[in-house]
């Protein structure tokens, strides 16, 4: 073949194949272009996407921001009883029942469960003498423990004592305008002058307590403080006034309340009772002073201070 041959088809153009649309080569359609500049549709398409989950979630954050913030606030309300979750289900193992803990796992596990005794001691039922008291209409409930205060008046100034050793207690013996009196049904008896226009006179008495103990001391004296309506004019009812322990024992002031000749009047009263070793009932001291000597209720407060246990001779 001859070179200059050789040479033209060399350099010459490759014709263009060029493949004419028919029913088994159809048109191409050219790429789809958005109308924002040369961006992709896919593009586009995606940027909204994002968008639109960024939007749903702040709105599902704001609402779920007002509705838990309306149980907190005052009067607000929570959206509504929650179920206790079920027990969870345990996970899958070689055993389809796996083996119970033991004993001492339980206990460590979960201490709680372990019944405690109480630290603070059971309170004694009432007997039928004490609920009956209680339910007295001139006898209202205890108040919860309260000191005696000081009393109006001047405190009344002796050394000298009493020894009631039928009650196995001593106690301050007053000087004028005390005096000594018939100390039946009592041990020991001192009194003050009857006043003009009171219905009682003031007292100072001792003895083994008149009532049957009760389980308490507490509640002894509380019978004991009933009883002491006897001493006071018909009708008379009680407010107290103090409730506290003494040493081997229980104290009670109140106030009796009555009416002499249709007006209204009052007495100051106390009762302490005593526990005694070896004795077979504790000791009372009671005293009570009307409204017409006020000015010697202080007294009460030195007789009630001045109760000790005779020592034995």
């Amino acid at each position: 073949m001859p070179t200059y041959v050789v040479a033209e088809a060399e350099t010459s153009e490759l014709p263009k194949i060029v493949v004419e649309p028919g029913p088994k080569h159809p048109p191409v359609s050219p790429v789809k272009r958005s109308r924002i500049g040369d961006l992709p549709m896919r593009v586009i398409y995606r940027f909204l996407a994002v968008t639109v989950a960024v939007v749903v979630a702040a709105v599902a954050a704001v609402i779920g921001f007002m509705s838990s913030g309306s149980s907190d606030r005052p009067g607000g309300e929570a959206p509504g009883p929650i179920a206790a979750p079920s027990a969870a289900t345990p996970p899958p193992g070689p055993s389809s029942s796996p083996e119970p803990p033991s004993a001492s796992s339980s206990a460590s596990a979960s201490p709680s469960a372990a019944p405690t005794a109480s630290a603070t001691p059971a309170t004694p039922p009432r007997s039928a003498a004490v609920l009956a008291a209680l339910a007295d209409p001139r006898v209202p409930e205890l108040p919860d423990d309260k000191r005696l205060g000081r009393l109006p008046g001047k405190p009344h100034a002796t050394k000298r004592r009493i020894r009631d050793t039928r009650s196995g207690v001593s106690l301050v013996r007053f000087g004028k305008p005390w005096k000594g009196y018939g100390t039946a049904p009592f041990a020991t008896k001192q009194v003050l002058p009857k006043a003009r226009g009171a219905a009682t006179r003031a007292m100072l008495v001792s003895c083994p307590v008149p009532i049957n103990v009760q389980e308490t001391v507490k509640d002894t004296a509380l019978l004991a403080a009933r009883w002491t309506l006897n001493h006071h004019p018909r009708g008379g009812k009680i407010t107290w006034t103090a409730s506290q322990p003494i040493k081997d024992g229980w104290m009670l002031a109140y106030q009796v309340r009555y009416k002499v000749k249709g007006k209204s009047r009052r007495s100051m009263a106390a009762v302490a009772v005593k526990e005694i070793p070896g004795a077979a009932k504790p000791a009372l001291v009671f005293v009570t002073i009307p409204d017409a000597q006020r000015s010697r209720w202080r007294d009460i407060n030195t007789a009630i201070s001045s109760i000790s246990t005779l020592k034995p001779e």
